[in-house]
């Protein structure tokens, strides 16, 4: 994606960022621009997403960042939302929170006790959300999560090109697990989305697809292998030892990682 240029900036965040003196663009997903900016007022992540689609995955984030302001969750703190109907782009300002991915930290890792620690953190983190209480805001008891999502899924087959197909959309309905407890849910659980510094996990970012609703969602995300982690019992046992218990199935875990996140 084209970086940001600063005359694109909105006003309402240029005042807080102050004289901007340096811009960085990390890699990045499809779905926004990201930006560190260091002004003269501090250091701010901004983030712009276009398109009815992506422009509103990052407005839900700031309601969800937002509505999990007042917990003890390690969470970028949002300076400012803008929102441009007639660009049909929203933009989000945050603190900048030092560290790097938890993927690029375990694949660097080359210490096997400090490797596992690293994963016992990150179960554990993901237990701490989900251990939360929900906010008000978030919190739908009637509603389940799972039902939500195949009814926009429905929606989405026809507008946009997803990865899943009305096929795979059946059958997850068929396939349906037991329903378990609903908790606040992160969304996109991923290596990419949880950050570490010094060998603690700093913050969990990408908070668009937060929500009240099954936390083994998070737990197949997490898991999900890679070339140098997660290949392993070993490193599923540390992960759950981190979260303090082991809450799906292989076959709950092929539903969610497999079929569920084709949608989202």
């Amino acid at each position: 994606m084209v970086p940001i240029a600063e005359q694109e900036i909105p006003i309402k965040l240029l005042n807080i960022i102050g004289k901007i003196e340096q811009m960085t663009f990390p890699d990045q997903g499809c779905t926004s621009n990201v930006g560190i900016v260091k002004g003269e007022n501090g250091v701010f992540v901004l983030k712009r997403s276009k398109g009815d689609r992506f422009a509103g995955w990052l407005e839900r984030e700031a309601f969800i960042l937002k509505s999990l302001s007042e917990t003890h969750l390690p969470i970028p703190v949002i300076h400012a939302f803008e929102k441009n109907s007639e660009l049909n782009e929203s933009w989000m300002l945050m603190n900048y929170i030092q560290g790097e991915t938890m993927g690029e930290a375990l694949q660097k890792e080359t210490d096997p006790e400090k490797k596992r620690g690293l994963i016992y953190q990150f179960g554990k983190v993901l237990k701490e959300i989900h251990s939360t209480k929900c906010p008000e805001e978030i919190y739908q008891p009637d509603t389940i999560w799972l039902d939500k999502i195949f009814d926009k899924a429905e929606i989405e087959l026809k507008l946009y090109d997803l990865d899943g197909t009305p096929e795979l959309l059946e059958q997850l309905k068929r396939e349906k697990p037991k329903t378990i407890e609903q908790t606040l849910i992160q969304g996109d659980f991923t290596v990419d989305n949880v950050l570490v510094h010094d060998g603690k996990v700093s913050a969990v970012i990408d908070w668009s697809g937060g929500a009240y609703g099954d936390p083994r969602f998070d737990v197949a995300l997490a898991i999900q292998p890679d070339e140098t982690f997660f290949t392993s019992e070993g490193d599923k046992k540390a992960f759950f030892e981190g979260y303090g218990e082991k809450i799906i199935t292989e076959s709950e875990y092929e539903y969610f990682a497999n079929g569920v996140y084709e949608f989202l």
